[in-house]
């Protein structure tokens, strides 16, 4: 007869306050930080821990130290300071005194003599005697050391917060509760497995009961490791599981609107005859692949990864002409109304831009006017490849037959905002595009649900950006090179971290830095200043007139980060480098080298700390996008390079991208082979990742 498992028992059903000790005021707070169920509570892992292990050399050593005492006699004593004396003897019978300066009364009368009590502390030599200065401290039967909760072993340390303390969940408290709870899933209380047997079996895992029990009160070192692997690997299965559900459901929208096949497109023929330059083999090769995924019965979706200058641009439009050509409409998106334009301007030139590919612009900055007949245009499909910024995902926005949304910059939309430009489409392919490279790491888990195409060649002629480290002593000389080659006809950027000075921050800001380049040091060029404060049709006269060279030197913020291309411009002077991650860094570097001339990236910076070392250096050491990115992942991790909140990037509680890629993989592959969710991991999915709810629909 089959037994039901009562679901009141089960750790993720049994609500906070069923411990004991859980009254009214501390289940507010805890629920406050989302802990609202004992399993929740499990899952707030120790931040750290400490060696409380029972020190029983005969021999005291000065140090860290835990030690069996027992309390022979105390007193006050008086002087400068009043102090509590604590007399005692370790089990070896070594003398040894407690110290206390505070909470006198309070240690006076509540420290008994002749109790046993284990405590941990610096050990220091204090007047001839042992001494320890307010040592934790916890009353112990000595024949009971087991069950020690803050002393006798690996003892867990919980972040914690003032609202925490304020109701008695400081870290001892913390251990109280979870040490309660570790009892009870020794007996009555019941924790599912989430990982499936068969991967259990296959890599010797312990129940998840017994890492739960080791990740908080570990037997050794040892056991503390293996569940921590443990309960990283059940992360990254888990949320593993999840993007390969994300892939089946994309999978599941029937294709609609189906592109010419590779090798039909006259209109890529004739791009491709009319260009200025060839295709490199790699290029070809990601057209080729994502048209032939978009054959499909149901909607393809791809990441294509680029490094600057690799042609990313080209090869969308590329694939984007395959659909054109079949009477489907096209949207590219992009962060900002600069890029936009960029693009426009660039694809308006293209020779493959015959009778019958339709550009439109929507962006903010259009007038009421010319925003309704664009969106009259785009309505009746007289649009068919329309190039616009968060504008596109306005609910005015109606497309008669979007068959391909292209994302440009992905990192910098959110998961949201990609989907509602997608859900205006009739089951639209996919393709976001980034000139960040992204970690093999985080490709398999955050963007595990897209295929990636790379881009690797540049095209042929394109020379290494020479990259030079330059400290503000040497500014002299700097303006002298700049005044060679401006000189020369070639054009010149200098960008700045901030737009105006700051009381706060030592920096030259671009408005003042501009002043001074304009008037005084390069007065006889024409000196312009570009911003995002700035109209937007202001900004886009200025980078007109430097795309025709008539700007000499632009001054800017980072808004040129991406999309600008001006191959004439050969000089990229970063001001304050250290104030830029890698990539931006790697980006701004990839504004100039874009044409055939030799091209140049100063970086001035006076900073001396070890990070910021680190960063430039590895600029001056590295062109590959794809090894920088690795780089810049090892030292700020994947939160700052991505974006947590606004790019989907998940916060797991212990699995780590840097250093667990190894494990990353691993359960990557083992939940594309062999995913299996009972109700249990499902129920857990939906609870710790959003889209989970989505997915998982009850």
């Amino acid at each position: 007869m089959e037994i039901k498992i009562q679901p009141q028992r089960i750790i993720s059903e049994l609500p906070i306050e069923i411990i004991p000790g859980i009254g009214e005021a501390k289940k507010k707070v805890l629920n406050k930080i989302d802990i609202k169920t004992v399993e929740d509570l499990l899952y707030y892992f120790p931040r750290r821990y400490v060696d409380r292990s029972i020190h029983d050399q005969f021999f005291l050593q000065e140090g860290y130290l835990t030690l069996l005492v027992k309390i022979q006699s105390s007193y006050l004593a008086h002087g400068k300071k009043s102090r509590l004396v604590v007399q005692c003897r370790t089990i070896q019978g070594n003398p040894i005194s407690l110290l206390f300066f505070h909470g006198i009364q309070y240690y006076r009368y509540a420290l008994k003599k002749e109790k046993s009590y284990v405590v941990s502390g610096k050990l220091e030599m204090y007047k001839g005697v042992p001494t320890m200065i307010h040592p934790e401290m916890e009353a112990i039967d000595e024949e009971d050391l087991d069950n020690a909760i803050h002393s006798g072993g690996i003892i867990p340390i919980y972040s914690t917060t003032e609202a925490l303390k304020k109701v008695g969940l400081d870290s001892r408290g913390l251990r109280k509760i979870i040490h309660n709870v570790i009892q009870k899933i020794e007996g009555e209380w019941i924790v599912p497995e989430l990982i499936p047997e068969n991967i259990r079996s296959k890599y010797q895992f312990p129940s998840r009961k017994e890492v739960l029990k080791q990740i908080h009160y570990p037997d050794n070192k040892e056991s503390l490791k293996i569940a921590r692997k443990v309960l990283k690997y059940e992360e990254l299965y888990l949320f593993g599981c999840l993007m390969q559900k994300k892939r089946e459901e994309r999978q599941s929208y029937p294709r609609i609107l189906k592109p010419l096949k590779f090798g039909e497109s006259k209109l890529f023929e004739i791009l491709k005859k009319n260009l200025p330059f060839e295709f490199t083999s790699g290029q070809i090769e990601a057209i080729k692949r994502m048209i032939d995924g978009s054959q499909k019965d149901y909607m393809s979706a791809y990441l294509l990864q680029g490094d600057v200058g690799s042609g990313k641009t080209i090869v969308a439009f590329s694939c984007a002409l395959h659909y054109i050509e079949k009477g489907i409409q096209v949207a590219l998106m992009t962060p900002t109304e600069i890029l936009a334009r960029q693009h426009y301007n660039t694809l308006s030139t293209l020779p493959g831009l015959l009778p019958g590919v339709h550009l439109d612009l929507l962006t903010a900055g259009e007038t009421k006017k010319n925003k309704e007949k664009i969106l009259d245009r785009i309505r009746r499909g007289d649009s068919n490849f329309i190039i616009g910024t968060h504008s596109l995902i306005e609910d005015n926005v109606e497309f008669f037959n979007l068959g391909l949304v292209i994302i440009d910059e992905q990192h910098r939309f959110g998961v949201n905002q990609r989907e509602m430009l997608r859900r205006k489409g009739k089951n639209p392919d996919l393709i976001t595009m980034t000139a960040t490279p992204i970690p093999r790491s985080l490709c398999l888990t955050i963007f595990g649900d897209l295929e990636p195409v790379y881009l690797k060649e540049k095209p042929a002629g394109r020379k290494p950006v020479k990259t030079i480290w330059l400290k503000e002593d040497q500014r002299d000389g700097l303006y002298k090179s700049i005044r060679k080659y401006v000189s020369q006809g070639r054009q010149c950027y200098i960008v700045y971290p901030v737009i105006e000075e700051s009381e706060k921050m030592d920096l030259r800001a671009a408005t003042e830095a501009y002043e001074e380049l304009k008037n005084v040091i390069f007065s006889d060029f024409r000196v312009e200043l570009i911003h995002g404060r700035m109209k937007a049709d202001e900004r886009e006269k200025i980078m007109q007139d430097f795309r025709n060279g008539k700007v000499h030197i632009l001054v800017s913020t980072t808004v040129i980060e991406v999309g600008v291309d001006v191959p004439n411009a050969t000089i990229m002077v970063i001001e304050h480098a250290e104030r830029f991650g890698i990539s931006q860094l790697h980006q701004l570097r990839g504004r100039v080298g874009r044409g055939t001339e030799e091209s140049f990236c100063i970086l001035v910076s006076n900073s001396d700390s070890d990070n910021a070392k680190e960063r430039l250096q590895a600029i001056i050491e590295n062109q590959d996008g794809f090894e920088l990115a690795e780089i810049d992942l090892k030292i700020r991790g994947p939160g700052e390079i991505l974006g947590i909140k606004q790019h989907g990037l998940p916060d797991f509680r212990i699995a780590d991208f840097i250093k667990d890629r190894k494990l990353v993989e691993i359960a990557y592959q083992d939940a594309i082979e062999n995913r299996q969710l009972n109700e249990h991991a499902i129920k857990f999915i939906k609870k710790s990742y959003q889209e989970g709810i989505v997915l998982f629909p009850n």
